[in-house]
């Protein structure tokens, strides 16, 4: 809700206020405090999570100083190209360029001023990358990250207050933020006035009305991100008369275990593995990407499909908390046959034993299939064999506010909203305007890059305007 007022009167003021306290908010806050400028962040949860807090902590970043020490050439124009290729040529060429250029020194950033530990992730390649540039925190998970920022911000005696849902803007017809209003548990409010606002609370994705108006492929999908994702940047933005782009865009993941809820390391199917659907056969091209194959999972009979790999995949995969915490409740299992898969699965054995065998020529053969899948590099899956029921699911939405090179939030014609920012999942992201443009990885670029140029510019934006006062 936009309230439009000229003259109020707030129960306190501070130069920037951040909605939200995920990854892109955090940096935001930090980078501003950088800059000299003091921000308050408000969170609607008691504790900072959201999205970031359930991501696997990989960041995609290009020409780190971890990249160097690794001997691993990369480069802006190389990870920019990648970016546009994966959504075809249809997100915005000079955000791919300028957030690729910005990737870099937000990762060394991370590393060296936060203290998150990072290191280059090897060994295979996320789909549309075209070398090593995912940089992981040691057991992959966003409680390492949260953790982190949530350390850098009490160092630096960074405000959050916890538990304050902002439930409105205070904004002139010009379109000029004077403030917010945060509401609390008990239904208290408190009006705080800005001379500049981040927007940092993220997408869409557990607002059931708007996936069903711009994702209705995804309407019945499993919701596997932050409730508190209702849309709120979007909503208020369509007030203020801001300009939207991609609302159609999102992350799924093609492999979640079903009914356990825990993910599958995308890797154990680029290290060769597959998956069946209940009756035995492949269904698709497995390693295009785990964002598009949400809905060819979801497409297939009772939504769910068996995935398989073996022992290389499976060591691979033991890295990640949330694969070792799927081993652990059961949902990956274990078998030293296909008989032993069957038995488990209640797959039909002969269709079962055609899938293994067609992979099998497939890699012999160095040819293609029947879905364009490459099968070159890979050995045929041998015992033991590690194997899932998984459903599709979706993560967060992509498509936002359109930002500019500084995270000020556009108009219609371009012209940028006279204090306004917006980061992560809240802006407009580089994946176009459909689910086969997520590169791996751009969900916590945009949030973390972002962030970092939304603190930055708002500061700017605040100490000129008290170098005008004064």
């Amino acid at each position: 809700m936009i309230l439009r007022v000229e003259d109020k009167t707030f129960d306190a003021s501070v130069p920037i206020v951040i909605i939200g306290a995920g990854a892109c908010g955090i940096c935001a806050a930090l980078t501003a405090k950088e800059n000299g400028v003091e921000s308050l962040v408000l969170e609607r949860d008691e504790t900072p999570t959201g999205s970031s807090a359930l991501s696997t902590c990989l960041i995609p970043a290009a020409g780190t100083r971890l990249q160097r020490a690794e001997g691993v050439e990369d480069s802006v124009d190389r990870f920019a190209a990648d970016l546009i290729a994966k959504a075809k040529d249809q997100n915005d060429p000079k955000m791919a360029r300028w957030v690729a250029e910005a990737s870099g020194p937000t990762v060394d950033w991370l590393v060296d001023t936060v203290g998150l530990p990072l290191s280059l992730v090897k060994g295979f390649k996320y789909p549309g990358h075209s070398t090593y540039r995912m940089h992981g925190s040691p057991n992959r998970t966003g409680s390492e990250l949260m953790a982190a920022l949530t350390g850098a911000i009490a160092r630096e005696n960074i405000d959050i207050a916890t538990s304050a849902h902002v439930t409105g803007l205070f904004a002139n017809e010009a379109g000029h933020v004077r403030g917010v209003r945060a509401t609390r548990p008990d239904g208290a409010t408190e009006d705080i006035g800005c001379d500049a606002l981040i927007l940092a609370c993220s997408g869409y994705g557990g607002n059931p009305e708007m996936i069903r108006e711009y994702i209705p492929e995804m309407a019945d999908a499993i919701y596997f991100g932050h409730a508190g994702n209702q849309g709120d940047a979007v909503l208020w933005g369509r007030e203020l008369d801001a300009a939207t782009a991609d609302l159609g865009s999102y992350q799924g993941h093609g492999a979640v275990t079903h009914p356990h809820g825990t993910l599958v390391f995308w890797g154990v199917l680029t290290e060769g593995g597959f998956q069946v659907n209940l009756q035995g056969k492949r269904f698709s091209n497995e390693v295009r990407g785990y964002s598009e194959q949400a809905v060819e999972v979801i497409d297939q009979p009772d939504h769910v499909v068996w995935e398989i790999w073996d022992h290389e995949g499976h060591e691979l995969g033991l890295s990640f908390q949330d694969y070792r915490e799927g081993v652990e409740m059961g949902a990956i299992r274990e078998a030293g046959s296909l008989k032993e898969i069957v038995e488990q699965s209640g797959l039909p054995l002969d269709a079962l034993s055609e899938t293994f065998e067609d992979v099998a020529a497939c890699i012999r053969r160095g040819r293609k299939d029947d879905w364009g899948r490459e099968w070159q590099g890979v050995e045929p899956l041998e015992p033991p064999f590690h194997f899932a029921r998984v459903t599709g699911a979706l993560f967060h939405t992509q498509g936002g506010l359109v930002v500019d090179g500084k995270a000020r939030v556009l108009r219609e014609d371009g012209t940028p909203l006279p204090n306004l920012f917006a980061g992560g999942g809240a802006a407009r992201g580089l994946s176009g305007p459909s689910r086969w443009g997520y590169l791996s990885g751009n969900g916590l670029l945009t949030a973390t890059v972002l962030g970092r140029v939304a603190g930055r510019e708002a500061a700017r934006l605040v100490e000129g305007q008290h170098c005008r006062l004064g």
